[in-house]
């Protein structure tokens, strides 16, 4: 994490161009600090040569979010961090605002301030294509009802390759830890276990990612701590995987994956850090969708639309047994 932030550092000359170059020509006031809104890439493991999601977070100083509609985003390569550059333009798209599972989608609004209990989630763009790899800047145009236009930015990494599972590479066959696993914490095989003795979501916790593709059987498997999760996307997402196995039982067998064997210690379970687990970081939460010989077809980081999650899986031929 050090070499990131060093490298961050490196380009702030190049950051400090880009936000001076990206005025939107607005005659209105400037919004005061505590209500201009600032960015955070809720993406990791970006990387070069593939479309892929990227999610951005949007909130103000003040604790509130911005929720709901689209926004714009204008992607800048700046370099390496032995190597800075000044921005070049490159990628723009639409991204789209995905709640968290279990808030309003606010369908057809434009983005809105609002409470983290009334709304939350990101925006996040599809297809978008990185041609080189290192720092990139993404900036966010948004014109937010009731107040006008407004741009934040936030510089990212981009790898040379994925450095955790990626569509196209075969799934780790992991064992990781079920409701027949003998002599371990119930917390261990889900986090949830902590708040009443009992694992909230058995049936996520029948099957091991290796015992399934060696039956040749699609899985859909989420990495999460619902208890733990710093983002408070965990606890959501999980639920959202249970009630997609009561709809497609028979397209694939439904995985979730506890981050911790043990919180208070700091020990990651095994199968978590086999997928997840690469620098001395580990990030989550992650969903993927395994196909029946084994390969990776899909992965979404941090939040996901559950209709398109749901679309892959009608995609599935049914299972049979």
């Amino acid at each position: 994490m050090r070499s990131r932030r060093v490298a961050l550092l490196a380009l702030v000359p190049a950051l400090a161009l880009l936000a001076s170059c990206s005025s939107s020509g607005s005659t209105d006031a400037s919004p005061s600090a505590k209500d201009r809104i600032q960015a955070e890439v809720a993406s990791t493991d970006l990387y070069v040569n593939a479309p892929q999601r990227v999610a951005v977070g949007l909130f103000l100083a003040s604790g509130k979010l911005l929720s709901f509609g689209s926004v714009g985003f204008q992607f800048f390569y700046l370099g390496t961090e032995q190597q800075p550059i000044a921005p070049q333009a490159g990628p723009e798209a639409t991204a789209t605002f995905i709640p968290t599972p279990g808030t309003p989608q606010g369908s057809g609004s434009s983005p809105t301030i609002t409470d983290p209990s009334t709304a939350r989630g990101v925006y996040e763009a599809e297809n978008v294509r990185f041609d080189s790899p290192g720092i990139w800047q993404v900036q966010v145009t948004a014109d937010i009802s009731g107040t006008g236009t407004q741009k934040a930015g936030k510089a990212f990494v981009v790898e040379a390759q994925p450095l955790l599972p990626a569509p196209g590479q075969p799934a780790l066959r992991t064992e990781n830890l079920t409701i027949h696993s003998k002599g371990v914490p119930l917390a261990a095989i889900d986090s949830g276990a902590t708040v009443d003795g009992a694992i909230p979501d058995p049936g996520l916790h029948e099957w091991t990612i290796a015992d399934a593709i060696a039956q040749h059987r699609p899985v859909l498997v989420v990495f999460a701590t619902p208890v733990y999760c710093i983002s408070r996307f965990c606890g959501p997402v999980t639920d959202a995987v249970e009630q997609l196995s009561k709809t497609y039982a028979n397209r694939a067998e439904f995985i979730h994956v506890e981050i911790w064997r043990n919180f208070k210690k700091h020990v990651i379970n095994q199968a978590a850090a086999e997928w997840l687990y690469r620098n001395k970081t580990l990030t989550e939460p992650w969903l993927y969708l395994i196909g029946a010989n084994g390969m990776i077809l899909d992965r979404w980081s941090s939040l996901f639309d559950v209709q398109e999650v749901a679309k892959d899986l009608q995609q599935l031929p049914p299972m049979k047994g």
